[in-house]
């Protein structure tokens, strides 16, 4: 259709003739309010922009002489954060001495990855830069899917069932009413 006889017809129907793909060829025009569709255009990009993933990038930092208790604390933080859906950039600080003993730092790091493996994935290998050596976890994404849609089910269930009452309190009230066998007669 001539574009004259496009203009036309849409001040006839009193909207807008609006170029919807100019890259082909003939380009596309439609008959449209264009206030209204610039009003869903902005919503459809706000809804992309929420819809879009983003994420943290938290850090844990070990030492190569750390305690099996210390370790053990470190990683159940990393556990966390992965699975809140961050990633963890994990790694080992080394000082003076140390240095020449990089491999407890490698042992370490690899002692991670096989603790969390269950969960996690190594994105950026272990790499040694100048005093730290240090790698990337993020998390698995179907484990991740699978503990997103049980967590839901368990706070739900769990606020399903109603709150049953100590019995402690129902036996503090049975030995107050009870004469006591201590008194003076």
């Amino acid at each position: 259709m001539p574009i004259n006889e496009a203009l036309d017809k849409a001040r006839d129907f009193e909207l807008d003739l609006v170029e919807v793909s100019p890259n082909s060829r003939p380009p596309v025009c439609r008959i449209l309010d264009y206030g209204k569709f610039k009003y869903e255009q902005a919503k459809k990009d706000k809804l992309a922009r929420k819809r879009q993933h983003s994420y943290q990038l938290k850090e844990m930092r070990f030492r190569p002489k750390i305690d099996s208790h210390d370790y053990a604390f470190k990683c159940r933080h990393v556990r966390e954060f992965i699975e809140s859906g961050s990633k963890v950039r994990t790694y080992v600080m080394f000082r003076g001495r140390e240095l020449a003993y990089t491999e407890r730092g490698r042992h370490l790091l690899e002692r991670v990855t096989e603790d969390m493996a269950d969960i996690a994935v190594v994105e950026v290998p272990i790499k040694r830069e100048g005093r730290n050596m240090s790698m990337i976890l993020g998390p698995n994404a179907e484990i991740l899917k699978h503990l997103r849609a049980t967590r839901p089910q368990a706070k739900e269930s769990a606020a399903d069932q109603p709150e049953a009452k100590p019995e402690v309190e129902d036996e503090v009230e049975a030995t107050e009413t009870e004469p006591s066998a201590t008194g003076s007669e």
